[in-house]
C-alpha cells in the first residue's frame, strides 16, 4: 500500500458510492484528501465517519454543483486560496437524469452540464496547482456506457434528441474523449509532470441510475443483487491516482486496472478537438 502522506487529492463526488470509497482509501494510505460535494450537511457527515474509519483527520470539505458554471469557479478559487498544489484530481461525480430533458441554471443538458462541463472547467482551473506538483495525476470515471451513446457535435445539447441513458453514454464518451486530447495536448507542450488517464469502474450496486426514473430505475435495481460493491468499484480509480506502475501513462482507458480499447467510431482526434473548442466556448474557459 502506498504512503501517501505528501499527498493533496481532490475527490469529486465523494459523499456516496465508488466517490466515497475512493476517498476514504486515498486517506486511508494517508493522503490528505478533499471532497468536493454539493450537499454540505451529507458531506460534514461523511467526513467524519471518513476520519473515524481511516485515523485521518485530514480530511476537508469543499461544496459546488458541478452544473452550474460559477459554482465550479468559485470553487476553483477557494482552492486556489488554501492549498499550495494539488497532486491528484479525482473527477468522479456523475449522474444519469430522467425521462425528460432538463437545463442546468446556465441552459445546458442537465448530463451534460454535470458529466463533462463541469469536470472540464473544474481541470482547466485547477491546471495550475496541478503543475505545482513535482508528479500529478488526473482521473476520470468514464464508463463502458459510451457504448450506448448517440455522440454528435452538432446538437451537443440534445435539443432535437433526447434519452436520459442515451445522454449518460454520450457524456461517458466525452470524459474518454475529453481525457485523450489532453493527454495529447500536454504532450504537444512538453508537460510531463501530468499525467491523465480515465476508467471504466464496473457495473456498481450504488445508488447512481436511482434518479432516472421509469424503466431504467426498476431494471438497476433488479440487477443490484448481481453488481460489483462500491468497494470492487473503487479499486481502478485508486489504482490510477497512486500505482507507481501508471506514473508515466497518459491517454489511457483503463478496467479492472487494465488498459483496454475505446470502440468507438466517433473516437477520432478530429472529435476530440472539435469537442474540447466547444468544451472551451461554452464553459468560457481557454485550456491549454
Amino acid at each position: 500500500m502506498p504512503d501517501l502522506q505528501d499527498q493533496i487529492i481532490l475527490v469529486t463526488g465523494a459523499t456516496s458510492g465508488i466517490g466515497e470509497v475512493t476517498a476514504r482509501e486515498l486517506a486511508r494510505q494517508g493522503a490528505q484528501v478533499i471532497i468536493l460535494a454539493r450537499n454540505g450537511n451529507k458531506a460534514k457527515q461523511v467526513q467524519q465517519e471518513m476520519i473515524a474509519a481511516t485515523d485521518n483527520p485530514r480530511i476537508d470539505v469543499v461544496l459546488a454543483d458541478l452544473s452550474v458554471l460559477q459554482q465550479v469557479r468559485d470553487v476553483a478559487a477557494q482552492l486556489h486560496d488554501k492549498y499550495p498544489r494539488l497532486d491528484v484530481l479525482v473527477n468522479n461525480a456523475g449522474l444519469m437524469f430522467g425521462s425528460q430533458r432538463e437545463v442546468s441554471v446556465d441552459g445546458n443538458e442537465m448530463t451534460l452540464a454535470t458529466n463533462h462541463f463541469g469536470p472540464f472547467l473544474l481541470t482547466s482551473l485547477l491546471f495550475d496547482l496541478l503543475q505545482k506538483s513535482p508528479a500529478s495525476r488526473i482521473v476520470n470515471v468514464a464508463s463502458m456506457a459510451y457504448r450506448f451513446s448517440r455522440p454528435t457535435l452538432n446538437d451537443i445539447q440534445s435539443e432535437h434528441a433526447y434519452s436520459g441513458m442515451l445522454e449518460y453514454g454520450t457524456t461517458k464518451l466525452w470524459n474518454i474523449m475529453f481525457t485523450q486530447e489532453l493527454a495529447r495536448r500536454m504532450r504537444q507542450k512538453n508537460i510531463t509532470n501530468v499525467t491523465t488517464n480515465c476508467l471504466h469502474p464496473g457495473g456498481v450496486a450504488t445508488n447512481y441510475g436511482k434518479q432516472s426514473g421509469g424503466w431504467l430505475s426498476a431494471v438497476l435495481a433488479l440487477a443490484r443483487p448481481f453488481m460489483l460493491s462500491p468497494e470492487q468499484g473503487a479499486e481502478t480509480s485508486v489504482f490510477l491516482a497512486t500505482s507507481p506502475s501508471v506514473a508515466h501513462t497518459s491517454g489511457g482507458f483503463y478496467s479492472k486496472k487494465k488498459p483496454v480499447p475505446v470502440k468507438s467510431k466517433f473516437n477520432t482526434s478530429l472529435n476530440n478537438m472539435r469537442l474540447w473548442a466547444i468544451s472551451e466556448t461554452l464553459t468560457g474557459t481557454k485550456f491549454l
